[in-house]
C-alpha cells in the first residue's frame, strides 16, 4: 500500500494529533504523510462557539476532502465530532484516553489563597464552552466570563499578558503539548465534579465506509475499552441533538469489578440551575436513556 494521506488542522494540538496517528500507523507497517486543512472554526476566530451557524465546525472541511478523495483518513478530537456520520464517512477507530479533566490555569500574580478555586473576586475567566461556563458560575457566581478563542499557546499567552485572570483548559492538550505550567497556578479540576464534554482526551479516525481497507487497517489501533465508555458519554449528547455549544458535561468510567459509572451536568442557560446526573450500572444498555431522562426532566432547553 502507498503511503496513507491523513487529514489534519494545522494546529499545534492538532499536529501532535496527526504525529501519533502516524506513530500508531507506522506500528503496524504503514506509511503516511499530513496533508493540513482549514475548518470553519480555525478561520472564524472573533465569534464564540455558541455564535457560530451549524455543527462540525472543526471537522467539516476535513469530513469533505475525505469525501472527495484528497485524503484517506482523518484524525479529530472526538469531543469535536458530530454524533452523526456524514453519508459516506464512518468512525473507523479511536485512540487512548488522555486525562479527561479540564484544568483553570491561573496568573500566579492573583491567586487568592484563600478564594474558591484560589481566584480574587469578581475574577475574569477566559472560556468560550458554553459547559465550562455554567460549571464555573455553579461555584463562583461572581465570575466575570470572557470568550476566549485560538490555539492552547496562544490562549497561555493571553492570559499572560493579563486579559484574564485565569483560563479553563484540557488537561489532555496541555500534556499532550507536554507545556510548561510553570509561569501559572494550574488546578486540576475533577471530572466528577467539573464534568468534561463527551469524549474529551480521545481522538477519533475517520474515514470512507467504501474504503473497507483503510477501516480494517485502523481497527488495528483501536481501543475497544475506550469505546465502550465514548459510546454512552456521545449517545446522550445525540439524544440531546446537542453540540458545541450545548452545556452539556458527560464523563463515563468503568471500575476494576466492571461496573460503568457516568456524571453528568446540564443547564438551561446561565441564569438557570445547573442539573447533575450521576448513574452507576453494571450494563451499558440503556444507561445512556437512564442518564438522559433524568438531565431533561429537571432542565427545560
Amino acid at each position: 500500500m502507498d503511503k496513507l494521506i491523513i487529514g489534519t488542522r494545522g494546529s499545534k494540538l492538532a499536529l501532535w494529533q496527526a504525529n501519533y496517528t502516524q506513530e500508531r500507523l507506522k506500528s503496524i507497517g504503514i506509511g503516511s504523510e499530513l496533508k493540513i486543512i482549514k475548518t470553519k472554526g480555525d478561520q472564524v476566530q472573533h465569534l464564540s462557539f455558541d455564535k457560530i451557524e451549524g455543527k462540525g465546525f472543526f471537522t467539516k472541511e476535513i469530513e469533505d476532502a475525505l469525501l472527495n478523495n484528497e485524503v484517506d483518513l482523518a484524525v479529530h478530537s472526538m469531543k469535536d465530532m458530530p454524533t452523526t456520520q456524514p453519508e459516506g464517512l464512518c468512525l473507523a477507530a479511536i485512540s487512548y484516553r488522555e486525562d479527561a479533566a479540564d484544568c483553570l490555569v491561573i496568573r500566579k500574580d492573583i491567586v487568592e489563597g484563600k478564594g474558591v478555586l484560589k481566584l480574587p473576586k469578581n475574577p475574569i475567566v477566559g472560556t468560550s464552552s458554553a459547559r465550562r461556563k455554567a460549571l464555573i458560575k455553579e461555584v463562583r457566581p461572581d465570575a466575570v466570563l470572557k470568550d476566549i478563542r485560538g490555539n492552547v499557546p496562544t490562549r497561555l499567552e493571553k492570559l499572560r499578558e493579563g486579559q484574564f485572570d485565569a483560563i479553563i483548559l484540557a488537561m489532555a492538550g496541555i500534556k499532550r503539548l507536554g507545556l510548561d505550567m510553570s509561569d501559572f497556578e494550574a488546578i486540576r479540576l475533577n471530572p466528577k465534579e467539573f464534568v468534561p464534554a463527551p469524549a474529551q482526551g480521545v481522538l477519533a479516525w475517520q474515514a470512507k465506509k467504501s474504503n473497507e481497507g483503510i477501516c480494517k487497517l485502523l481497527r488495528k489501533i483501536h481501543d475497544k475499552e475506550v469505546l465502550r465508555c465514548t459510546n454512552i458519554e456521545r449517545t446522550v449528547l445525540k439524544m440531546l441533538d446537542g453540540g458545541c455549544h450545548l452545556p452539556l458535561g458527560v464523563y463515563c468510567e468503568m471500575d476494576n469489578l466492571g461496573y460503568y459509572h457516568v456524571y453528568s451536568i446540564l443547564s438551561g442557560g446561565l441564569d438557570k440551575e445547573l442539573h447533575r446526573v450521576n448513574v452507576s450500572s453494571s450494563i451499558s444498555i440503556n444507561l445512556a436513556k437512564q442518564v438522559y431522562d433524568r438531565l431533561v426532566e429537571n432542565v427545560n432547553l
